[in-house]
């Protein structure tokens, strides 16, 4: 079982396992590893630990982090907005139909890689060759969708406050207008959508799945209950209750008997129907 530290690349970004090679850290403390992109600086956000059933060879941490290795981070920060820039340029003179969103580069300066955005596939050969003849160095295009952008970039929402993807959230989950339903919000896509286009994150934090037909069912069973059990007595005193009271000019008794007889009635079917009665009249006698 080998001995694991979970390392974290980017603010708010994913935790990755990494072998810890017999060195000794602690948590928040820099360390240098070998990523799949190549040499990279990480921060330990997880204590040792032993993992189990480990399916696939991980990769180890190589040393702790130096102020030449952090030197060497800064250096490369401005390296990476020199290349943003020239990558920018020849996107506009070659006419792609394709945002780009930021850069990335090892700290070994071996691999370029640059985040983008378009509505279909791009055909960037022509743009890798201009950018391999410029940097002499791998180049890599990952295209990323409008919610990763948002995380990469950054800004404030609606509520006023920073994006919760910038924030805290590690993943995107799932979120459908069935959120917005369950929560009796207004169905309007323009209110419940991000800065990224897409619905909000924030939807799914009250949702629970199965939570408001439940909730609901049994309100219903709690707020019909039996007539029986409620008025005591017959139902000829819950009657007599609902009656109007009576005045100077009608009696009691009459007041009493109506709402009866209109039960009957309505029992029994129906009201009855008038008879109409023909009228004949005499037909007018013709003079000889």
């Amino acid at each position: 079982m080998p001995n694991v530290i979970g390392i974290r690349f980017k603010s708010c970004g994913k935790i990755y396992d990494f072998e810890i090679n017999g060195l000794e850290v602690s948590i928040g403390e820099r360390v240098i590893v070998e990523s799949e992109f190549g040499l990279s600086i990480g921060q330990v956000m997880k204590g040792p630990s032993l993992l189990e059933n480990t399916e696939k060879d991980l990769k180890k941490v190589l040393r702790v982090a130096t102020e030449e290795d952090l030197r060497l981070k800064q250096d490369n920060e401005n390296f990476e907005r020199d290349a943003r820039s020239f990558c920018l340029e020849r996107i506009m003179a070659r006419g792609l139909p394709m945002k780009l969103v930021c850069s990335e580069v090892t700290l070994d300066r071996k691999r370029i890689v640059f985040y983008f955005t378009a509505d279909g596939r791009i055909d960037f050969r022509e743009l890798v060759k201009d950018l391999a003849a410029k940097f002499k160095t791998r180049i890599e295009m990952r295209q990323i969708g409008v919610r990763d952008k948002a995380k990469m970039v950054g800004g404030l929402g609606l509520c006023g406050k920073e994006l919760c993807c910038k924030l805290f959230l590690t993943s995107f989950e799932p979120i459908s207008i069935k959120m917005a339903k369950q929560q009796e919000l207004v169905l309007n896509t323009g209110k419940l959508s991000g800065i990224c286009g897409r619905l909000m994150c924030c939807l799914g934090y009250e949702y629970h799945e199965g939570g408001a037909e439940s909730t609901v069912r049994i309100e219903e069973k709690a707020i019909v209950p039996d007539l029986e059990e409620t008025v005591p007595g017959s139902h000829a005193e819950a009657k007599i209750v609902q009656e109007a009271p009576c005045t100077a000019e009608q009696p009691s008794g009459i007041a009493a008997a109506q709402p009866e007889k209109q039960d009957e009635k309505k029992i029994s079917g129906g009201f009855k129907k008038r008879k109409r009665r023909r009228r004949y009249r005499k037909k007018p006698v013709k003079n000889e």
